[in-house]
């Protein structure tokens, strides 16, 4: 991800989205500045502090076992079993003290440049308000329990760490060649949904599997995915899911062969050589791909969430 362009780019100022440049439109809500941070954090209700409680309780009845071992050491590390909403400077100056990591309320989804900006400079945006119990078991954007239960954790890792600074940096290489979708399903195939190969078997370390109590097992044990090596240019072509479960997972051998795989890649040979649309679907399994199981895709085929299909 970084090149001698990107190390004499100065990080401390957020970047300019150009105006080529494909992404989301979002709206700003008033009450926030350039950066998206909010004033403070909310103060949370004790309704709010029993939901986080009782996600909390169902996560870990199928962790253990199935979480890779840095996110279960994190949520110790950061006592995140203390009860209720974490206090978010509690959380930073704990987290601070390990990885030099920070956490920052934002109001909703940011920007992709003010995203890849405050992770540039080991700043997580954690979403400002917890879901409902009528959104219990799903809801469409991240909130504060997916985004400090789910991510939170893995920063305590040096590596990850490490790894979670460098994504940011590349964001301004991806800008520049308009390339954000493809730096997106890096993020989709690692931070949020990633396995990795561990002493007991593969485990989940990302947060999109974390913090769902049917994703943990369907990805790290149902018949119906891929589970395939990780590629980085290979992963990069790849489409993804984003309401449903997912037909492939990609999994690393460890932290440190994620970073290399990724910080030591030269984007700007991999970039040009991309399409600005995805080269292969969701569930496809291709000649170069070391494939540790393929999947039967039956959830997928049978018409996944929609038609009520089992996660098997």
């Amino acid at each position: 991800m970084a090149t001698q362009l990107d190390i004499e780019t100065d990080f401390t100022r957020l970047p300019e989205m150009p105006e080529d440049v494909f992404t989301a439109p979002l709206k700003k809500p008033a009450h926030v500045g350039e950066d998206w941070l909010e004033p403070k954090q909310t103060d949370y209700g004790a309704e709010d502090d029993a939901i986080w409680n009782d996600l909390f309780a169902r996560q870990m009845e199928v962790l253990p076992g199935r979480a890779a071992s840095s996110f279960m050491a994190g949520l110790q590390k950061l006592n995140l079993n203390r009860g209720g909403v974490p206090e978010f400077g509690k959380l930073s100056e704990d987290l601070s003290a390990l990885t030099g990591w920070s956490v920052v309320p934002v109001p909703m989804l940011i920007p992709d440049h003010v995203f890849f900006w405050h992770l540039a400079n080991r700043r997580f945006p954690a979403g400002n308000f917890i879901r409902t119990r009528e959104t219990f078991d799903y809801i469409q954007e991240p909130d504060v329990f997916h985004d400090v239960f789910g991510h939170v954790p893995m920063l305590t890792d040096p590596v990850y760490a490490d790894y979670m600074q460098e994504y940011g940096r590349a964001g301004w290489k991806a800008m520049r060649y308009n390339r954000l979708k493809a730096l997106g399903a890096l993020y989709w195939y690692t931070v949020e949904f990633g396995l990795i190969q561990e002493a007991g078997g593969i485990k989940a370390y990302g947060a999109g599997i974390l913090s769902g109590p049917t994703e943990i097992v369907f990805a790290t044990e149902a018949k119906s995915p891929n589970r395939i090596m990780l590629n980085v240019d290979r992963v990069m072509r790849t489409d993804y899911v984003i309401s449903d479960l997912q037909p492939t997972y990609f999994v690393i051998q460890s932290f440190e062969d994620l970073y290399h795989q990724t910080v030591e890649r030269n984007f700007d040979r991999l970039y040009p050589s991309l399409s600005p649309s995805f080269t292969y679907a969701n569930s496809a399994v291709i000649d170069v791909d070391d494939v540790l199981h393929r999947g039967t895709q039956e959830y997928l085929l049978r018409g996944g969430r929609g038609s009520g299909a089992k996660p098997v």
